[in-house]
């Protein structure tokens, strides 16, 4: 394409020296016009160096960009930096400077005219362009020459990069969220062990709902204060914040000496899986390629469940521990600590081992980019898309992520990055992210998981074999995370979560009609179908709960949006953590056609309200978002790049952000 075709790349090969040099020569009122003429909230942010002397560090309150902590309006943020006396040199009207001022605004705003293509690889990358004496472009005109874009002089250096590192790092904080699987599972199979049950003087059904429940408590919490802590610290420090907080309370359940002290550790390792509940999905979203960011964060499902599995066959084998001596008389006994106490332990140590191994993981390199660590950000996508046959695609992500960064910043500073704003003006998508999570408790998992042995004992089987039938269980639930994988970026999110829907209701349909006839196969077919059950939710409901709200929810909000949807998920866990055994000996059987009753309507939501997310850049949601709300689909309030939407929008500035009601 020639330079006259693209307004938009001729405008970022402009000298950006020139032209500020030839802005800050004018009078404050020539100022004040020349930004007038710019498009709402979208003031063209020009370089300082000419004035300053500094060597061209972007996004810096000293050289005019827009900081991270920006709050105030391009115009008095502008009236506050310029000394007096450069307001006044040549004040005597403008310029023939102007001219060529006008001119790089003009350029500026006759790039918002280009069609917007979610397709085109570069369609933010244009930015990039180079020339020799105005270096590498932002949409604002800010320089990068702080930043060496030469990445062969740094991957170099290092073997471990491309797809392997991708693969091996998404596999690896996968098993932080492991740890919740386990603690999931551990405490579901301990709970029917004699030696636990005298220990502690026989807790009652409700003391057994709190101590299982407890750790939603301690999950919702941390959960929903993680968004500011990770903000600030970055994911990875985070994720070992929450890793460090988990061993303390696998301890203190380890080697509690009493109910109060069990309920103690709970609520620390709660606070533990809260955090890492959030943070995982959220950095291997931020790490992964968009055609491959569903089946990496798929795999944190599959983590999740391989430390359910690992905990069911644990309890299992310790489970025979109380055959030992005289274990099942005496709970103070050796073995009859060891058999429950073991169990508990062996979680501490995985933690340990991830917490060692989490301090050699890349950080997220949009969470370098948005606290400007520019440098940093620009090295990890090396790392990251080393394996890419464009050898040019760590800068092109580079500036797509910078671009979207900045973006975000002009239309939505700093005071309005608050938890109001959010649900006032992003309701639609903070809506999705937490029915995606929400309904992955409501649609019944936990009555099965945390419940299994009871499950099962209910439907017949003793309790050996019931622990037996919750191991095999757990190996079929772990195998049927593992399609997602193949799947999920192939047929898309949608697909998965209506048919998993529906077969879970199916299933849970069958479980209380046979528990209600109550037959001599009753216990077969409800073994079966609780079987199915998992498979269908381990496919669908499980990981892509997960991989939804990160994906629906923008750089300046994810953090927020994605606590507040984990948040959701541990709520609803909650109250189905202390619902089901109190429900389990009222209504019996009837009980599991509530959780039916919800994956239907789960289905129902997918149908009507959830836009295909698959394969689309998460700089691109905005488009996907006014396209889907915009063109079908109910009126909702969200914001929308006008510049996306249909022509007939032409008489507003095409960058323009209005809040408009699709």
């Amino acid at each position: 394409m020639s330079s006259s075709q693209n307004p938009f790349e001729d405008s970022q090969r402009l000298s950006s020296d020139s032209v500020t040099s030839d802005f800050l020569h004018q009078d404050s009122s020539a100022q004040q016009s020349l930004l007038q003429s710019e498009p709402d909230g979208l003031r063209t942010h020009h370089d300082t160096r000419a004035r300053t002397g500094a060597p061209g560090r972007p996004i810096s309150n000293k050289n005019l960009h827009l900081s991270r902590d920006t709050d105030k309006p391009y115009d008095s943020f502008l009236e506050h930096k310029i000394d007096d006396d450069e307001k006044t040199e040549n004040g005597s009207g403008l310029s023939d400077s102007s001219a060529s001022a006008s001119q790089a605004v003009t350029h500026r705003r006759n790039s918002s005219d280009l069609e917007y293509d979610s397709d085109d690889p570069v369609r933010l990358a244009n930015a990039s362009s180079f020339d020799g004496s105005a270096g590498y472009l932002d949409d604002y005109g800010n320089r990068y020459d702080h930043v060496d874009f030469d990445s062969k002089g740094y991957t170099n250096k290092l073997s471990f990069k491309g797809n392997r590192l991708v693969y091996f790092t998404s596999a690896f904080v996968s098993l932080f969220v492991s740890l919740f699987g386990y603690e999931q599972g551990v405490c579901s199979g301990i709970l029917t062990f004699v030696t636990f049950d005298k220990y502690f003087n026989s807790p009652s059904s409700a003391q057994i709902g709190f101590i299982i429940a407890i750790l939603e408590i301690g999950a919702m919490i941390s959960s929903l204060m993680v968004a500011k802590l990770s903000d600030k610290l970055g994911r990875k420090r985070t994720i070992l914040i929450g890793t460090f907080i988990f061993m303390i309370g696998g301890s203190f359940q380890s080697f509690a000496s009493n109910l109060f002290v069990f309920a103690i550790g709970r609520v620390l390792s709660g606070f533990g899986v809260g955090i890492l509940s959030t943070m995982v999905p959220s950095y291997q979203c931020e790490i992964s390629p968009s055609e491959e960011r569903g089946k990496l964060v798929c795999g944190e499902f599959t983590g999740n469940i391989s430390g359910y599995a690992l905990s069911v066959w644990v309890d299992y084998f310790c489970y025979f521990i109380q055959n030992v001596g005289n274990a099942r008389k005496d709970p103070h006994s050796f073995a009859a600590n060891l058999s429950w106490r073991l169990p508990l332990f062996i979680q501490v140590v995985i933690a340990f081992v991830l917490f060692l191994g989490g301090f050699f993981i890349v950080e997220s390199p949009r969470w370098l980019l948005d606290v400007d660590m520019d440098q940093q950000g620009f090295h990890v996508l090396c790392l990251l898309y080393d394996s890419s046959p464009d050898r040019d695609k760590p800068r092109k992500e580079f500036f797509m992520i910078k671009n979207s960064i900045l973006h975000e910043r002009v239309t939505t500073p700093k005071y309005e990055r608050s938890w109001r704003h959010m649900l006032r003006h992003y309701k639609t998508r903070v809506l999705i992210a937490c029915s995606a999570l929400g309904f992955a408790q409501l649609n019944g998992i936990n009555i099965i998981s945390y419940y299994a042995p009871l499950v099962f004992q209910e439907a017949g089987f003793e309790d050996s074999k019931a622990l037996l039938m919750t191991g095999v269980n757990a190996l079929v639930y772990l195998a049927s995370t593992i399609p997602p994988w193949f799947l999920v970026d192939k047929w898309g999110r949608k697909p998965i979560l209506i048919s998993g829907g529906a077969s879970m209701a199916v299933c849970l349909f069958l479980i209380a009609l046979f528990m209600f006839l109550d037959k001599s196969y009753t216990s077969s077919l409800v073994a079966l179908l609780v079987i199915i059950y998992n498979a269908s939710f381990g496919y669908s409901w499980g990981p892509i709960g997960f991989l939804i709200p990160p994906e629906v929810l923008p750089m300046a909000i994810r953090s927020k949006g994605v606590s507040l949807s984990t948040a959701t998920n541990w709520l609803a866990n909650y109250i189905v953590g202390q619902l089901t055994p109190v429900l389990q000996e009222s209504i019996g059987w009837a009980m599991y056609l509530i959780p039916a009753g919800f994956c239907i309507i789960s289905a129902g939501v997918v149908i009507v309200f959830y836009p295909e997310t698959k394969g689309i850049e998460l700089e691109d949601i905005d488009k996907l978002f006014a396209d889907y709300y915009g063109k079908s689909g109910p009126k909702m309030n969200e914001y929308a790049l006008v510049g996306i939407r249909d022509d007939a929008d032409d008489d507003i500035d095409d960058m323009d952000y209005e809040r408009t009601m699709l």
